[in-house]
């Protein structure tokens, strides 16, 4: 599964304050990702995380995507 620093995860089972979204803030063997109901930060297995998504949402606009040639260029 390709997950990326700065999406947000829904999982199946929800943290102990009731969210089930996260946001992720970094990727590896190991998952960092926080809370988006109460801002808690836990690292978790890759494993683990992968078995447990539900959704995975993308940032809409990716500020490093290629752009074509000539576009927003200097004048």
């Amino acid at each position: 599964m390709d997950v990326r620093v700065g999406d947000v995860i829904t999982v199946k089972k929800p943290h102990p304050c009731g969210g089930r979204e996260f946001d992720v803030l970094r990727v590896g063997m190991d998952f960092k990702i926080r809370c988006r109901t109460c801002g808690h930060e836990i690292m978790l297995p890759r494993v683990r995380i992968e078995k447990n998504i539900r959704k995975l949402v993308r940032p809409d606009a990716a500020p490093d995507a290629p752009r074509a040639k000539g576009d927003g260029g200097h004048v």
